[in-house]
């Protein structure tokens, strides 16, 4: 298993709340608030952060305090780092479920074996998963991580099938676009 696989992103830190050392922080984790289970949580930098108190903010956003981190300067420091934990702390993925760190990588395939590029990340701008491809010439594309769209996952052949919708084409030189529809 490469490095990058052993280590799974949980959460982002924002910028601090107050002036007593806490920050807002968005959860990756299914419920939000299981962050806390996952301490000390690592951070990009290499820095172990030990949650010493967790609260609900808005959605999936948390507000929380690290242990050693007591006033806004401190906070202010943390902003924008991305925290990880050892894969083999997180449950088993479920049937018809994917941690993004697995999906990342894959070859991306059309229903006929074509090669339509590999996944390069995953996004989620809050209305699901979207996955962004790499063609093998050409721009990104984006498309909805769905069960029509991606009818097929398999990760031990480190592969998916994509079945575009009508108004996606993937042009010669690698570039999707969108169908003009008539």
């Amino acid at each position: 298993m490469s490095k990058e696989r052993d280590l799974l992103l949980v959460a982002q830190i924002g910028r601090p709340h107050g002036v007593k050392g806490e920050v807002r922080v968005k959860s990756f984790t299914a419920d939000p608030l299981a962050l806390a289970d996952y301490s000390p949580l690592r951070a990009e930098d290499g820095r172990l952060l030990e949650i010493q108190a967790l609260r609900p903010d808005k959605g999936d956003i948390l507000l929380a305090r690290f242990k050693g981190v007591g006033e806004r300067s401190a906070a202010e420091a943390l902003n924008g780092l991305a925290l990880y934990v050892p894969r083999e702390a997180l449950p088993e993925a479920g049937e018809e479920e994917f941690y993004h760190a697995d999906l990342i990588g894959l070859e991306a395939r059309a229903p006929d074996g074509e090669i339509l590029g590999r996944v390069i990340a995953v996004h989620d701008f809050g209305a699901g998963d979207v996955l962004e491809v790499k063609p093998p010439k050409g721009a990104t594309f984006l498309l909805a991580f769905t069960r029509e769209n991606v009818p097929e996952v398999g990760l031990a052949g480190r592969y998916l099938i994509l079945d575009l919708p009508d108004e996606v084409e993937v042009r010669e030189e690698g570039a999707a676009s969108h169908k003009e529809k008539s």
